[in-house]
């Protein structure tokens, strides 16, 4: 596992809490690696979720910071979304 998802997965569930997530989403970091989240919490993975983001490890970062909007980040081509959009947007809300 890369320094930057082991960083991500740190963060993420730093963001998260003690609490799960409703429904499941991974992260394509590019040229990195990947993360899931679920209602088990955050992990490095590779399986089906409901939804996948893909984004460079730079905008992850800016998302993960809180410098860059996740919704603009999609808008602006930055992070594309494959899947349930409705997961995508709960998992906005927690990552705001």
């Amino acid at each position: 596992m890369s320094d930057v998802v082991n960083t991500a997965v740190v963060a993420l569930r730093e963001k998260l809490g003690n609490e799960g997530f409703d429904g499941s989403a991974k992260f394509v970091i590019e040229d990195e690696g990947n993360i899931v989240i679920d209602g088990a919490g955050v992990h490095e993975g590779d399986e089906d979720t409901d939804v996948t983001l893909t984004a460079s490890a730079e905008t992850f970062q800016e998302i993960l910071e809180g410098e860059l909007n996740p919704t603009t980040a999609f808008m602006s081509g930055k992070l594309s979304v494959d899947g349930d959009m409705g997961t995508a947007m709960k998992l906005a809300g927690v990552l705001g």
